[in-house]
């Protein structure tokens, strides 16, 4: 069994080139507030949630991209209402948000 009950990365890859990336969709902003709430509703205790930041995780045409462990489940996100969402149904009740999966 993993030593995190659910692991999520957030890619926060910026590409020299300009082209399609997860840090174009203000990734990494996104990443510390989603760190901050699970924090502050104290999933991060007794080792049940943590959040991480990636690298490219060469999803970059349906980013910004979450993906969340040990069950590998790949997420897209527009605002804080999704993120809010994920952390609510996937993260607390173990429920995998549809319409956010890529």
């Amino acid at each position: 069994m993993s030593y995190y009950r659910y692991h999520v990365f957030f890619c926060v890859n910026q590409r020299e080139d300009g082209s399609a990336c997860c840090a174009n969709h203000d990734s990494q902003a996104m990443r510390d507030y989603v760190k901050e709430k699970v924090k502050s509703l104290g999933l991060n205790a007794d080792a049940r949630v943590r959040v991480n930041t990636a690298g490219c995780l060469d999803r970059c045409a349906e980013g910004p991209v979450i993906v969340v462990y040990p069950e590998g489940t790949w997420y897209t996100y527009v605002d804080k209402d999704d993120v809010d969402e994920i952390i609510d149904q996937h993260l607390v009740h173990g429920r995998i948000v549809e319409r956010l999966k890529i």
